[in-house]
């Protein structure tokens, strides 16, 4: 049923009638409406989701009826009003419900008892045909009158003249209104000379009647960079896992399974890395929650991930990061790797001396420690790797996380031959720095190559390791420090210096200030070595006997004896 309205008068709330009913019970039925109309938008009738909205919606009218048999809703550009109360407030027209009866000219909406039963879901086919329409397409007036609604009354003003004019058949003509600034154009349009044809001026358009003022060209801007902004990808994979959770049917979730495997190489393929990992970890959610899972089904959710974290299928997903242009940030690698399984961490230690960007190394370094934190049993089992490049990468994780259960996988890597292996491990038991890593370097002080012996004597000095001390004065004081190069002899003057403390002054006193039987002293090397040493230790008798030797004839010695004393002072 249509008419056409005069628009009614503004009351003050003294004079608005009392209602049948709480406003609130219909603010609740129009916020069931407003959901119903979205819902309508995004799922087929079928959908469970949709039946449920639609089933709320009804409901929300229940309450109502026992009180009054039709509601009435006066109808602006933002508001719902009943009884000349607000029941829905919606500012934002591009989600108004009553913007979109407002602009096609509905002004009074009337909702008699029973409508919930047929007529609702033509309703809400009319209000998304709208929404989509294009501009030569009919409007809502049209769709309504053409639909017969015998439970929906409306009233309606004719847009294209006076909201205001009466409809009750007066034989007046209507006047023609006017707007002053369409008077001022044309006065300008008159008193201008005849221009060319096909000429065209910035200000015809610029004081065009719907020309927008600041207020929409700022709001249409955030609104361009808000949807800019939407990750559509996760919005796509959150309808599916929706549709697969609520669907119990197993032809519906076959094809869900097939949708989300190739479109996971998708998103991969467009390095949304970040959707990925989102979708990785709400599938391992859906198999806990989901009703009914086969386990068919069930395998191939699971397979996901797993398929991911084959070590060959993840080295082409690294050799592409490696090649592209633009490295993803830091966080989306982070979540991807966390989803992934076990024997991930191998393939990113392996890639780390392989990758040729320095932004991947530095993303894969970050990944790599975090994943060695969260998996110490795989890196335990990484150290022991055929391949040298990444056990040695994971020795260096062990050593910067202190892991003291990394000290057994040493022990076996300081008995290969492999030399870098050795001095790599002597370097992680330094940095974990427990009593184990310290009685295993012990064994390292008689390692056939130069440069884990040096490792392994300085982390026993820095440590104050005083359980190697008689090893450490065994070399210092025996033959052996003699063919040793001026590193080695320094490394273990120094860390003798740090351990023997006041008694080891009398020997290194002797070799920096005394003279043999036969009028011989030592090496200007051993000399040097002994001042330093003298040097840590630090206390008068040390001090003094550096003073003694003050005059040395020989530079290094003497530079030696100086920069001890300076440094002390």
């Amino acid at each position: 049923m249509t008419s056409p309205t005069i628009a009614p008068p503004e009351l003050s709330l003294d004079e608005l009638p009392e209602p049948p009913c709480a406003p609130q019970l219909v603010e609740e039925l129009l916020r069931n409406f407003a959901r119903a109309i979205k819902t309508h938008q995004l799922y087929l009738p079928n959908n469970p989701i949709y039946t449920r909205a639609i089933d709320n919606l009804r409901a929300a009218f229940a309450p109502i009826w026992p009180h009054t048999p039709e509601i009435v809703l006066t109808i602006t550009e933002a508001d719902f009003r009943w009884f000349g109360r607000t029941v829905m407030h919606e500012p934002s027209r591009s989600e108004s419900v009553p913007w979109q009866f407002f602009k096609d000219g509905v002004r009074e909406l009337t909702l008699t008892q029973g409508i919930e039963d047929d007529e609702l879901p033509a309703l809400l086919t009319i209000l998304q045909r709208v929404k989509n329409a294009a501009p030569e397409e009919d409007d809502l007036l049209t769709l309504l009158w053409e639909q017969e609604f015998t439970r929906l009354k409306y009233r309606f003003v004719d847009i294209n003249l006076d909201s205001h004019a009466s409809f009750d058949g007066a034989t007046e003509p209507p006047k023609e209104r006017t707007i002053p600034i369409i008077d001022d154009i044309r006065a300008e349009e008159e008193a201008e000379p005849e221009r060319k044809s096909g000429i065209v001026r910035l200000e015809d358009l610029d004081a065009t009647l719907y020309f927008l003022d600041e207020s929409e060209i700022d709001y249409l801007r955030a609104a361009v960079a808000a949807e800019q902004t939407v990750d559509m990808p996760r919005n796509v994979l959150a309808i599916l896992l929706d549709i697969f959770e609520v669907q119990e049917s197993e032809m519906v979730r076959e094809e869900i399974c097939g949708i989300l495997e190739s479109y996971m190489l998708n998103l991969l393929a467009a390095g949304a890395y970040g959707s990925v990992a989102y979708l990785l970890a709400e599938t391992e959610h859906l198999v806990a929650r989901s009703v009914g899972l086969t386990p068919a089904h069930r395998s191939r959710l699971f397979a996901l991930p797993t398929s991911l974290s084959d070590p060959s299928v993840l080295s082409q997903l690294l050799e592409a990061l490696d090649q592209s242009e633009v490295i993803p940030a830091q966080e989306e690698l982070d979540a991807l790797f966390e989803q992934l399984r076990g024997g991930v961490l191998g393939t990113v230690l392996g890639w780390l001396k392989q990758a040729q960007k320095p932004e991947l190394r530095t993303a894969l370094e970050r990944v790599a420690g975090r994943m060695a934190s969260a998996n110490s049993a795989e890196m335990m089992k990484l150290i022991g790797s055929a391949d040298p490049s990444v056990a040695i990468e994971a020795m260096r994780r062990a050593g910067e996380l202190k892991t003291a259960a990394a000290v057994a996988p040493l022990a076996k890597v300081l008995q290969q031959p492999n030399a870098l292996l050795r001095q790599a491990a002597a370097q992680t038991l330094s940095e974990i720095g427990s009593t184990g890593a310290m009685r295993l370097l012990e064994t390292a002080l008689n390692d056939d190559d130069r440069d884990v012996r040096i490792a392994a004597v300085k982390a026993i000095g820095v440590r104050g390791h005083r359980a190697a001390l008689p090893r450490v004065e065994a070399v210092v004081q025996g033959k052996s420090v003699k063919g040793a190069d001026l590193t080695e002899k320094m490394a273990y003057f120094e860390a003798y210096g740090a351990l023997a403390r006041d008694a080891g002054i009398p020997p290194l006193d002797k070799l920096l200030n005394r003279r043999s039987f036969w009028g011989r002293r030592a090496g200007p090397e051993l000399r040097a070595c002994a001042a330093r040493a003298l040097g840590i230790i630090g206390t008068a008798d040390a001090l003094e006997s550096l003073r003694r030797a003050t005059r040395d004839r020989d530079p290094m010695v003497r530079s030696a004896i100086n920069r001890a004393m300076r440094e002390k002072t």
